[in-house]
């Protein structure tokens, strides 16, 4: 019988075809039977990976820095006046001398190192999901009846 026998409207060669295929692959049984079903399952395995990695280091970096600081120093302020030329009885001499400390602020600048601030870093395990997708394969038992076989099916 070839294949396009199948299509031909005559059920008689219908029944013939689908019995010669039964036969072909069927084991027959006396009393009982048994057909085991099997299904696919997913294997999922997850893999600890090294996807990259942060460095903590510092740099130096200058800035200048422009401070007013206020300083004071001292003047000598020279004041003539006149006087009405009184009579005294001191002799005129060069050894007459008055010495007057003149003073200045200076400013000094030296620097010292302070504390301003700290950085830490630590790690922390984050949970997300991701969606796998496969297709699985199952067997499924499908029951046929001929003639007027009488099936009960207890599930």
């Amino acid at each position: 019988m070839g294949f396009f026998d199948l299509f031909d409207e005559n059920e008689e060669n219908r029944k013939k075809v689908r019995e010669v295929d039964r036969v072909a692959d069927t084991e027959f049984a006396t009393d009982e039977a048994h057909l085991d079903l099997r299904e696919e399952e997913l294997d999922i395995h997850k893999n600890r990976v090294e996807t990259g990695d942060v460095v903590l280091h510092k740099d130096i970096i200058e800035e200048e820095q422009v401070v007013n600081v206020p300083v004071s120093h001292d003047q000598v302020v020279i004041e003539r006046r006149a006087v009405d030329r009184q009579p005294t009885t001191e002799p005129i001499t060069d050894e007459e001398t008055v010495h007057i400390p003149v003073t200045a602020e200076t400013v000094e600048v030296g620097k010292h190192t302070v504390v301003t601030g700290e950085i830490s870093a630590h790690k922390r395990s984050v949970e997300e999901t991701q969606q796998v997708r496969d297709v699985l394969h199952k067997e499924v038992a499908d029951v046929e009846t001929q003639g007027t076989a009488d099936v009960i099916s207890e599930d």
